[in-house]
């Protein structure tokens, strides 16, 4: 089938755009920046989600469309409330709607674990909106859809945005690990391989109209993290656990009370955290030695 992975050019979105071009699919990534992972096999146009125009002319001949484009990190929405209105929600929408004059086939939303969570500021409200908006669609003129709520992605293409990838940085540059919380938040880590293999396995018809929760099958205390970073790098690795006051992330579970469920989906076999780690590891190690 044809399909748009708009912001494809991202961590998460370029590994889905790779899967797809895996399994048959005629890709092309939209995004505000040309793809440093672009396939032979892909066609790459850049642009913005905010030209409606521009939007439709590329959704017009496609039968899927994923979405990834926005701001996606926590404390960036905070610090951009009006910024991420317009690209998260008003982009959605934009998006939407040259789907639904498309007749396209599924809407995939790239949302958030965040997103009945009480965690998260403006980028969970964002999300919960788009989803609300995302169920109207369906309900008033049939657009299917599955929203993904991805939990702590790590890995490949990684960028100071994601945790692991900080930690692993700081880690390999300046051979020691700070933290700020307890150590004993709970996150169940999914390599963002696996994501995107089952962002793929998604399109089966089971998940039509779906909500479905992708993290990985085992959960970790970010103090176990630290710990397992410092094995890796041979035991030479000064960890230091700070105090903070920040409520952006939230400890234990993403979860609050909500009618609005979700079904959790797990890769089996999947990729092993320690040799997720390793690989990302040695891209961030190149990186290092490249002076970016």
């Amino acid at each position: 089938m044809k399909v748009v992975v708009f912001g494809g050019a991202g961590f998460i979105g370029s590994h889905v755009a790779d899967v797809l071009s895996e399994t048959g699919h005629d890709v092309t990534i939209f995004d505000i920046k040309p793809s440093p992972y672009l396939q032979k096999n892909q066609t790459m146009l850049v642009g913005d989600i905010m030209d409606q125009k521009q939007v439709e002319e590329i959704v017009s001949d496609k039968s899927l469309v994923y979405h990834y484009a926005g701001i996606a990190d926590i404390d960036e929405c905070a610090l951009r409330p009006v910024d991420t209105v317009r690209y998260n929600i008003l982009g959605t929408v934009h998006i939407l709607e040259a789907c639904r004059k498309a007749s396209v086939e599924r809407f995939v939303f790239a949302s958030s674990a965040y997103v009945y969570s009480d965690a998260g500021y403006f980028y969970r409200t964002s999300k919960q909106a788009c989803e609300s908006l995302i169920e109207n669609y369906w309900e008033l003129y049939g657009l299917k859809y599955t929203c993904l709520r991805y939990g702590s992605l790590y890995g490949e293409r990684a960028d100071d945005h994601n945790s692991i990838y900080r930690l692993l940085k700081q880690a390999l540059r300046d051979g020691k690990l700070t933290y700020h919380g307890t150590g004993e938040e709970i996150r169940e880590y999914i390599h963002v391989r696996d994501a995107a293999e089952n962002s793929v396995k998604i399109l089966a018809k089971e998940y039509e109209n779906q909500n479905i929760i992708l993290t990985g099958p085992e959960t970790m205390s970010y103090r176990r993290l630290l710990e397992m970073i410092d094995e890796i790098l041979g035991g030479r690795i000064d960890i230091e656990i700070l105090p903070t006051k920040r409520k952006a992330h939230y400890k234990i579970t993403p979860y609050n009370f909500s009618p609005k469920l979700g079904r959790k989906l797990v890769n089996n076999p999947g990729i092993d955290m320690g040799q997720g780690m390793l690989l990302c590891m040695a891209e961030i190690f190149e990186n290092i030695k490249k002076g970016s």
